[in-house]
């Protein structure tokens, strides 16, 4: 039986982000995806519309419906929309026994309002959390400049509860270095900056890469390191589609 992963996430019908990429990711790596759609959005490379959040109830009957006959090895959440979605997600998190990564999503490539704050309970479900500067910077409450504030936030953030944070560094200023923390020790990520503007879904496929090595049963910083080289790949290789900030290649191979 191949390794099944779960998405909990929004719906990019340009296919660059969201579940989209999430279940494209999972696929590349040899993953059977499952997806539990949180949201609707009109969006494309250009432009970002309206936003249908789904109700919490809907939320979890598809997940129950998911769990209870193909469950996963590994699951991650995206954008959710809303507090009760989120709030929902954490109390059904708590009967999980399989790892969850939280990718915290609060606005979209172009300013589109994505999800709430969120709550101390689902960050407690948590075995990774992988916010972006600007997330962490919301999760943290403290202003991001350095490398040196980014090991504080990913403190505090592992301080409202979970295991581990990668915090993404691709809003540095200086080379993309991500900082993990797992309450004992940092480690760093780093990689060379890559001059394009299509890197549209590159957090949904840098944690979706995470929650498929965790289904497929790798060590959480063996899952980070393997999904660090893909999604840079992808970015390199982005095919250039749309008239602005294009998604990635979904498709690239890891050597």
């Amino acid at each position: 039986m191949p390794p099944i992963a779960l998405t909990i996430a929004g719906s990019d019908p340009s296919g660059g982000a969201g579940i989209q990429a999430d279940l494209k990711t999972f696929h590349q790596l040899g993953v059977y995806g499952e997806a539990v759609i949180t949201l609707i959005t009109v969006q494309n490379t250009v432009r970002a519309g309206c936003v249908e959040v789904l109700s919490a109830e809907l939320v979890l009957a598809q997940i129950e419906a998911v769990v209870e006959d193909i469950p996963p090895g590994a699951a991650k959440t995206g954008a959710l929309g809303s507090a009760e979605v989120v709030t929902a997600i954490a109390k059904a998190a708590e009967r999980f026994d399989f790892p969850l990564v939280v990718d915290p999503v609060m606005t979209g490539k172009h300013g589109l309002p994505l999800g709430p704050q969120f709550d101390d309970a689902l960050l407690a479900r948590a075995a990774l959390v992988t916010p972006n500067v600007p997330e962490a910077e919301a999760l943290a409450g403290m202003k991001i400049r350095a490398l040196d504030d980014v090991r504080r936030a990913a403190e505090k953030i592992h301080a409202r509860g979970a295991r581990a944070v990668l915090i993404k560094g691709g809003h540095l200023q200086a080379e993309p270095t991500d900082v993990f923390y797992d309450g004992a020790a940092f480690r760093e990520f780093p990689a060379p900056r890559i001059a394009t503007v299509h890197t549209h879904g590159t957090g949904c496929t840098y944690s979706a890469a995470i929650t498929a090595g965790l289904a497929a049963g790798l060590p959480l910083v063996e899952s980070i390191e393997r999904a660090k080289r893909f999604t840079h790949e992808d970015i390199r290789t982005s095919p250039g589609l749309g008239h602005g900030c294009g998604p990635v290649n979904h498709h690239a191979r890891l050597a």
